[in-house]
């Protein structure tokens, strides 16, 4: 890394800087006259000078906060992606499951007052009216703020450990099973995944994966490692918060199909299923893809070197 210092991220050094300071002070402590120890001081001096030598430029590390430092993070928290994954489809299977064995769940989940208005709209012939009711650029706003907000809810919940941000993902859940279930119950499934997943798609895997920037905080206190418990801490809160800031942007853009496009649904279909696709495309690509080309051969070379 020394080597190829210039093409490496800022935290990235940071991180390696924190792992080689932990490990030499190991070093001195149980084996204060080795060889190993005296070299590990002389590549952390070395790691030191370049990370504070080593200079970006503000615009320059805004580019590549979004094109490098998130799916990088996303790499290295891949294990928490697909628990998130895991934990909100079970939830979503959970809802679908209980409203299938008594009709009257989704008003527990959703409310008497939405589950009354959907019906009277379902009855009007205008199941999806709810989205043409507020003027196109409140509607934006309002939907993305909260949006944004829910993120950042799932996300600081992992203070009380990730056993909350899990809870508040299997809630998300349980209610997206409810509200598809109900649509299917009136014979209207079909309608109510071309309508909601217009937004949907952006803005529900925005949740699952700050669900990810969740338990990355909260396994920061539960799972400290070698690390103490506040280091741990830290460094699970620093790349939970890359990632739930990653998530700004794609709940910018959900809020906006959901506020100007998904209220007209009489769209072509395949217009709106085409919307759907290149949602599902850019996710897999952003969050999985790329994360995976940037990171997966330099780990394998690591790996091939230690070996």
């Amino acid at each position: 890394m020394i080597d190829n210092v210039k093409f490496e991220m800022p935290d990235q050094l940071a991180d390696a800087y924190t792992e080689l300071t932990a490990d030499l002070a190991f070093a001195q402590t149980h084996y204060p006259r080795s060889r190993i120890t005296i070299y590990l001081n002389k590549l952390a001096s070395a790691l030191h000078n370049e990370i504070y030598r080593n200079k970006r430029e503000k615009w320059s590390r805004l580019l590549t906060f979004w094109t490098q430092e998130v799916p990088d993070v996303m790499w290295k928290e891949r294990k928490l992606l697909l628990l998130s994954f895991i934990i909100f489809m079970v939830s979503v299977l959970i809802g679908v499951v209980s409203t299938l064995g008594d009709e009257s769940f989704p008003r527990l989940i959703l409310g008497d007052g939405y589950m009354d208005m959907t019906l009277e709209n379902i009855a009007k012939g205008k199941p999806m009216g709810v989205y043409g009711n507020e003027e196109e650029g409140s509607l934006f706003i309002s939907i993305t703020l909260n949006n944004i907000m829910v993120s950042f809810n799932v996300f600081v919940s992992g203070v009380l450990t990730s056993f909350m941000s899990g809870f508040l993902l299997f809630r998300n859940g349980i209610m997206v099973g409810c509200f598809d279930t109900f649509f299917y119950q009136h014979g209207l499934l079909g309608e109510s995944l071309l309508a909601t997943m217009l937004h949907g798609t952006l803005e529900l895997s925005a949740i699952i994966v700050a669900g990810a920037a969740g338990l990355a905080i909260g396994n920061g206190w539960l799972f400290p490692g070698t690390y103490s418990r506040l280091v741990s801490f830290q460094r699970g809160a620093k790349r939970g918060m890359k990632i739930v800031v990653g998530t700004v942007p794609i709940f910018i853009m959900a809020g906006f199909i959901e506020g100007f496009i998904t209220r007209h649904t009489e769209l072509n279909d395949f217009i709106r299923l085409g919307i759907i696709l290149v949602s599902l495309a850019f996710v897999v690509y952003y969050f999985i893809y790329l994360p995976y080309k940037r990171n997966y051969h330099l780990e394998d070379a690591n790996r091939k070197t230690k070996d």
